[in-house]
């Protein structure tokens, strides 16, 4: 799957704030309840505009970003 089937990023929609498509709920928002020690199921309560298979595969995504080996490469480009 491929990252703009599940993440909008758009200057007219929350100011650029990447959100789950098809809706105004910043991705951030679900970082930071599990941060908080809030389930997944529980964030899905919050916003019934992100579907559970659009929250699993953005933590999948994020998973494997960050299990990549390419990381070192983006992280030294970008510090």
């Amino acid at each position: 799957m491929h990252i703009s089937e599940l993440i909008t990023i758009d200057q007219e929609t929350l100011g650029g704030t990447p959100v789950f498509k098809g809706t105004r709920v910043p991705v951030q928002s679900l970082f930071w309840h599990i941060e908080s020690g809030i389930t997944v199921d529980q964030f899905l309560e919050d916003f019934p505009s992100v579907t559970k298979e659009q929250a699993t595969k953005v933590l999948k995504l994020s998973a494997q970003i960050f299990n990549s080996p390419k990381l070192l490469q983006l992280y030294e480009s970008a510090a």
